[in-house]
């Protein structure tokens, strides 16, 4: 796939206010990243965060997602420099970084996603590249990966303004469970005051014109229409092992 070309329709597509729907992988095997690629979503995002996946596997994920011309995006472990750059390297066209709480964090991981003039990372012949082969050509694209900004902890409000304000940020991803962990109420999602801040995340987002997304894990058809009608435009729909768990658990029956 043209990972450039991909990278700019997702972008277009924010700018002109639409809804970019992706999924997560935490199982690390190719048949069900091909599957994944398949299923008719902008991107998917390997998370390495809590799935136990190595740096290693990341190119025959990448391939498979590939093949249905589905984007490949990872949520690093951390956002420091060798997560970003081993997983650029390998092929992904953005970092999603967990846990972002201040302009000053973000803005450094976003230096070391980019080759120079725009950022620091270090410049090498790599699978991204097909080492080498197409350099040239990838020169563009490493200066402008897609950066998305995980908004999952209460103290992320206290200067989300300024997050919002950081060039190169192409979206925020609001993460429910460590949300209202960080509130003291771990997946209490109908409560008054994890509500209220959620409006609030969105409407600073809205303000600062930056597409405000969430990770609806639920696999339930309804709860991703909930979110998209409540005007959420960068959306992780639920995870590759929630879906085997609900399509695949026995059915009662009499």
């Amino acid at each position: 796939m043209n990972r450039l070309q991909a990278i700019g329709s997702i972008r277009k597509n924010l700018k002109h206010g639409g809804c970019s729907i992706g999924s997560w992988m935490q199982i690390p095997h190719p048949s069900i990243a091909e599957i994944m690629g398949q299923s008719g979503y902008d991107w998917v995002a390997i998370d390495m965060e809590h799935g136990a996946i190595s740096v290693h596997q990341l190119p025959d994920l990448f391939r498979a997602l590939e093949l249905g011309d589905t984007l490949p995006l990872v949520r690093v472990a951390r956002g420091d420099e060798k997560d970003c750059k081993q997983a650029l390297d390998a092929g992904a066209g953005g970092i999603i970084v967990p846990m972002v709480e201040s302009a000053k964090q973000l803005e450094k991981v976003r230096d070391v996603t980019r080759w120079p003039p725009a950022g620091k990372r270090g410049v090498a012949f790599s699978r991204a590249n097909l080492f080498g082969k197409n350099f040239n050509e990838y020169v563009e694209e490493a200066q402008q990966p897609l950066l998305i900004a995980m908004i999952e902890h209460i103290n992320a409000i206290e200067k989300l303004d300024n997050i919002l304000q950081v060039k190169g940020l192409d979206a925020i991803l609001i993460g429910p469970y460590d949300l209202s962990s960080s509130m003291g109420m771990t997946a209490k999602f109908e409560e008054q005051r994890f509500l209220d801040i959620m409006r609030t995340i969105k409407d600073r987002a809205d303000e600062a014109k930056i597409p405000c997304g969430v990770h609806v894990v639920s696999p339930l058809i309804g709860d991703l229409q909930e979110k998209v009608d409540a005007g959420y435009r960068f959306i992780a729909y639920s995870i590759d092992s929630v879906f085997l768990n609900h399509a695949g658990a026995r059915p009662k029956i009499t």
